[in-house]
């Protein structure tokens, strides 16, 4: 089989790793969303779509007109990019998500906010290098806002945790989990300790799967916090597709073997 990676960095270890275990038997293709030029014919069985660009949408938009398999398709990696859309659908879906309002470019909304509580801003678009800070008061939204002045944002108010966020990932059916220290902690973003799926909470794995089902996604993240101070009450407070997945046992084998299945399937 052909197994094609929509990215520009087919050397990211999860996707350099997966391609190893597929080279002996198949054949792994890369393409550059950047440098493609017009969007060639449908060359492989199935495509990995690991960017988030608007270009690299466009370029699986194609290949999927052409009749190609992605994963994730264009559209529900698109559907996860805006956070105000994001927590429309997840709300209405009945998942317990973190309550998200829409207030537009931040230094317009920062100009006459005035939180009573800690409240969490970020980038309404979904992308790397976004924003995503705590702010406690006026004078720290002053702050954000002189340096994201015109950053559409939305806002969600922060619930009180431990200060380390469970960081889950679903490929296919398969879940993989980790703590990390979260960016809105006092100390700041920190180190990823290995946590088993054994040791979530009852339920957080079929929620994590939920996730999936709910966003038509086959490879994505879901960010967790426990809001019952260890007692498993789970709020969701992001959703991202094709995450790295760095340093989770098995996950390329698990990636190698959805291509498989979804490049089999379609033939």
């Amino acid at each position: 089989m052909r197994i094609g990676l929509i990215t520009p960095e087919p050397g990211h270890p999860l996707l350099a790793d997966t391609a190893a275990l597929l080279a002996p038997e198949h054949t792994v293709v890369a393409l550059d969303p950047a440098s493609a030029g017009e969007v060639p014919e449908r060359t492989a069985d199935v495509y990995l779509l690991k960017s988030r660009t608007a270009r690299a949408l466009e370029l699986a938009r194609s290949l999927e007109e052409r009749g190609a398999p992605v994963v994730n398709s264009a559209a529900a990696t698109a559907r996860v990019q805006d956070r105000t859309a994001m927590a429309e659908l997840a709300v209405r879906a009945g998942l317990p998500f973190a309550e998200t309002r829409c207030v537009g470019p931040l230094a317009a909304w920062a100009r006459t906010a005035r939180p009573s509580a800690p409240v969490v801003v970020k980038s309404r678009r979904s992308r790397r290098g976004d924003l995503v800070a705590r702010a406690d008061d006026a004078a720290a939204l002053a702050v954000l806002a002189r340096d994201w002045p015109e950053e559409p944002v939305v806002v969600q108010e922060y619930a009180p945790n431990s200060g380390w966020d469970h960081k889950l990932w679903a490929v296919g059916d398969q879940v993989f989990a980790a703590l990390r220290r979260s960016e809105l902690s006092p100390q700041g973003r920190g180190p990823t300790r290995p946590l088993a799926v054994d040791a979530l909470p009852a339920g957080w794995a079929d929620l994590v799967r939920e996730v999936g089902e709910v966003f038509a996604l086959d490879v994505y993240g879901v960010d967790l916090i426990d809001t019952g101070t260890g007692t498993g009450s789970p709020l969701i407070v992001d959703v991202n597709a094709f995450p790295g997945i760095r340093g989770q046992a098995g996950a390329p084998r698990a990636l190698a073997d959805l291509a498989l299945r979804r490049a089999a399937g379609h033939r």
